[in-house]
């Protein structure tokens, strides 16, 4: 009971903090599980034999994240080389040329892009080419960059569900289903990639039409937004490159999609980066200086990133060994009465919120789905259904910020987590209904099934 209590506590107490601004992510990340892991020794039951374990577990979190921050090290350096390079210049051009200074138009071009890009399940992936392509648009336009933030994270959260992007593999594992799931999810995910669109970018776009204005754009205007004149920004730029840069970034966002399901060509993200970071110093910098000076200049971004990705790890590791996850899911199991065991599915599918949100999604589907669905079996509900109702939360859980990548996105659209947070979790609920209406309309997810 007294660590369930200081599971809970813990995590209020982290969201107030970095919600209300009283310390910064990384702080919070590594200091708030630390006292309380630290508070979990004297707690009977501890899963501690001394309180060197503490060094252990955060070692144990650091190492679930190594590969991701090695990932996004590369991946960083990679794209900023490109962007150095000017491949993505005719790209904002394009854009400029065809929203005609209408962010409405730019808006709902960010939504259609984010969903197709995120099909590769990769959101370091999506967060890098979306904020590569559009970063350049909102600034030069003066359009919030919240809304960027915001509409990446929304149709990453919906494609993330193909059996590629992680929690979908993870549920059919644990359920032993097939991968005729996706068809069940399907409506789900087509609703909500066009709610994003029509809906969520429409509104953004009506608000910022209001705020900016729609001024048409003579070719003349969109040449000054577009040309860059600034000599050290002209002495780095590789115009000569482009279609070498282009089609090397093609190839690469391709490798990756395809990677994920053709296991004769599957080869670890880490490695594709680093190959194609390798190649685009050598043949856009072959100078040894300006090699230096890219990677130096790019490389403090990539840092930063990296060091909140490994204090997600020590609030993971520290979270988990302590004892304090198993017991904030158990919580979650045993304080459902069985009064309402008709409604299981439903029930799974709003547990399935908060516990992918404060729980990584193998901690959830691991340690706490199986005794979910397990009760689900002995109150009717079949394998495919505890499946489909454990991924209703996934809604939320990139808002998390256990979640690496996002700590990438805000980085590059310059937002606090607590704002963006309150400004995508109001859409992330109603892409949560959606999906809830959607499946049990289909017949899917039954709403309640009679008790004997």
């Amino acid at each position: 009971m007294a660590m369930t209590i200081l599971a809970w506590l813990m995590i209020a107490v982290f969201m107030f903090v970095v919600m209300t601004k009283k310390l910064s992510p990384l702080t919070a990340l590594c200091a708030i599980p630390l006292v309380f892991a630290a508070i979990s020794l004297f707690i009977p039951g501890s899963p501690a034999e001394s309180w060197t374990d503490l060094g252990t577990w955060v070692m144990d979190g650091l190492g679930t994240t190594a590969n991701t921050g090695i990932l996004l090290l590369f991946a960083i350096l990679y794209f900023s080389i490109m962007l150095d390079a000017g491949l993505f210049d005719p790209i904002t051009k394009k854009m400029i040329e065809f929203a005609k200074g209408d962010p409405m138009k730019v808006l709902i071009a960010t939504a259609v892009v984010a969903a197709a890009i995120s099909m590769n399940g990769d959101g370091t992936t999506t967060t890098l080419v979306c904020c590569a392509a559009f970063l350049p648009i909102y600034e030069k336009l003066g359009m919030k960059k919240m809304n960027l933030a915001v509409l990446v994270i929304l149709q990453n959260t919906v494609m993330n569900l193909l059996p590629w992007g992680g929690p979908t593999a993870r549920a059919m594992a644990v359920t032993e289903v097939g991968g005729d799931i996706l068809s069940y999810l399907m409506p789900g995910m087509i609703i909500s990639v066009l709610f994003n669109i029509f809906v969520v970018a429409r509104h953004m776009g009506k608000q910022e039409r209001a705020r900016l204005g729609v001024h048409e754009f003579t070719q003349a205007e969109i040449d000054e937004l577009t040309n860059v004149t600034d000599e050290e920004v002209l002495a780095i730029r590789r115009p000569q490159n482009w279609w070498f840069n282009a089609i090397m970034t093609v190839v690469l966002i391709a490798w990756l999609v395809a990677g994920s399901f053709i296991e004769a060509i599957s080869l670890p993200n880490q490695m594709l980066f680093m190959v194609g970071t390798v190649l685009a110093l050598l043949v856009n910098y072959p100078n040894l200086k300006d090699q230096s000076k890219r990677i130096g200049e790019n490389g403090g971004d990539a840092v930063q990133v990296v060091i909140l990705i490994f204090g997600a790890g020590i609030f993971m590791g520290l979270f988990q060994g302590s004892g304090m996850a198993d017991a904030l899911a158990q919580s979650l199991i045993t304080i459902i009465p069985k009064q309402l065991a008709g409604f299981w599915g439903l029930i799974v599918a709003l547990v399935s919120a908060p516990g992918t949100f404060f729980i990584s999604n193998d901690g959830f589907y691991f340690g706490v789905m199986p005794a979910l669905a397990e009760a689900g079996y002995v109150y009717g509900f079949t394998n495919l259904q505890m499946a489909l109702a454990s991924l209703m939360g996934q809604a939320f859980h990139l808002l998390s910020p256990l979640t690496a990548f996002i700590y990438l996105l805000l980085r590059l659209t310059e937002q606090d987590l607590g704002e963006w947070q309150r400004a995508a979790g109001k859409w992330a609920a109603c892409i949560f209904v959606i999906f809830v209406v959607t499946i049990m309309a289909t017949g899917a997810l039954p709403f309640y099934i009679p008790q004997a």
